[in-house]
């Protein structure tokens, strides 16, 4: 597998971003490979880790002030071999064809551990839309579906939210899909609005999911979520339903964040302030210091500095460092889930394993969000739309199977606990299988 590696490091330079991914998948495949060595034929690991398709495109808009700005929108379609091309849209300045082919190889894996009909895509753009007016983020939402639009559909590629893009944006995409296609195409997206084809808990299944993945992790030691302290990166969608089910389940959310620094709250984090400073004002999250007597923000330091017991890094890829880990194990941290995708360097994800921390990777933990999705497509091509409660249900029960087998399957390959081999070898096999069944294409 050696070789097979080196070749894609080869054909993907500068993508360092992919190679961490990629690395993560091979480093658990070579005891799925010694126990079935057919999955060295017919090229299969390097076919699925050159993706279908790679689109880019120009983005022009016109700002408020009638001047002319060219961003780079990207859709990177990776694996349909399970179902249609599924995962978000990024608008973020670090966006590029590298973050993106990452994100959509994770994605690959992320959506097959659902067990839901869906293939792996991810897309976006290199757009910033902080401190941009409503007009200026329409006109630039209206360019990029403009060129997206022809590689759309709800059989062939469905893209839904991710950073930098809400309802809102999705909104504004929609409207011109359907305003070109001239067809009320509810499932070609998802994340959508609950008065015009949106989902019920999809708003908040991500931070549920990996509440419920964290909470069943736990009571394989017989443990749970009430009386835990427990910090949180970010204060965006991911962070903040991730805190809210933490506090339904009992927990104290002590820490949250943003790209400015960290508050500490020790009497607990107030959510409604939270969400009145992040959704409704658009602040910062210093602002939260400001109007709360018993919060203290830090603008220098980590996060991952304060005291906890279970860590929940929710903001971007990277973001928890090997020494993060270092002094989080040293502070009796005993549970990490992961609600961002790759938020954990490889150094970290070793400091937690070598320290007997349970340890959820993104791929799994993270997976509530695209299922809800799922469920969301179906709502949609039925007509039908189910109650709050149906629909968290489904997505509990989803993430109870995904952490089922991950676990079960990283105890037959002799390395119990290891949530990160169990996830990358369920993913694998699953489309690795389906690509099998289809033939050499």
């Amino acid at each position: 597998m050696g070789p097979i590696f080196a070749d894609i490091l080869h054909r993907n330079p500068g993508e360092d971003e992919f190679h961490q991914a990629a690395r993560e998948v091979f480093e658990s495949l070579g005891r799925v490979v010694a126990k079935k060595p057919s999955y060295l034929n017919d090229a299969l690991l390097e076919r699925i880790c050159e993706p279908e398709r790679q689109i880019i495109f120009r983005v022009p808009w016109t700002d408020d002030k009638g001047q002319t700005h060219v961003n780079r929108g990207f859709r990177v379609q990776f694996n349909s071999a399970l179902g249609p091309y599924k995962g978000g849209l990024r608008f973020h300045p670090s966006v590029n064809l590298g973050i993106i082919k990452f994100l959509g190889f994770e994605q690959m894996f992320k959506n097959a551990l659902t067990g839901m009909p869906i293939g792996g895509g991810k897309g976006g753009s290199d757009f910033d839309p902080k401190g941009r007016s409503e007009a200026e983020i329409m006109r630039f939402c209206q360019s990029f579906m403009t060129e997206l639009y022809r590689h759309l559909g709800e059989y062939t590629d469905v893209p839904a939210g991710d950073m930098g893009v809400g309802g809102r944006e999705l909104g504004y995409m929609f409207g011109q899909y359907k305003r070109i296609t001239n067809r009320y195409e509810a499932g070609v997206l998802t994340g959508k609005g609950v008065g015009w084809g949106g989902s019920l808990v999809r708003t908040e299944a991500t931070g549920y999911g990996a509440t419920y993945f964290m909470q069943e992790m736990l009571a394989t030691r017989r443990q749970g979520i009430e009386g835990k302290r427990v910090v949180v990166s970010g204060s965006g969608n991911v962070a903040i339903y991730t805190v809210e089910k933490i506090h339904e389940l009992g927990g104290k959310v002590i820490a949250m964040s943003d790209s400015g620094g960290y508050i500490v709250d020790e009497a607990g984090i107030d959510l409604d302030l939270i969400k009145d400073i992040k959704e409704n004002r658009r602040k910062r999250i210093s602002q939260y210091a400001i109007e709360r007597s018993s919060a203290h923000h830090y603008s220098e330091g980590s996060i991952w500095s304060v005291p906890c017991d279970i860590a929940m890094p929710s903001a971007t890829q990277n973001e928890l460092t090997g020494r993060d880990a270092e002094v989080l194990v040293r502070n009796g941290v005993i549970a990490v889930a992961e609600g961002a995708n790759m938020p954990s360097t490889p150094e970290a994800v070793r400091v937690f394993q070598e320290g007997k921390v349970l340890f959820g990777p993104g791929k799994a933990a993270n997976a509530g969000g695209v299922a809800t999705s799922a469920l969301e497509m179906q709502q949609n091509a039925s007509r039908d739309s189910w109650t709050f409660e149906a629909t968290e249900k489904r997505l509990a029960d989803i993430m109870r199977d995904i952490h089922r087998s991950c676990a079960e399957t990283a105890k037959e390959y002799g390395a119990a606990d290891n949530y990160v081999l169990g996830a990358n070898i369920v993913g694998f096999s699953r489309v690795a299988d389906a690509m099998r069944s289809h033939g050499v294409i």
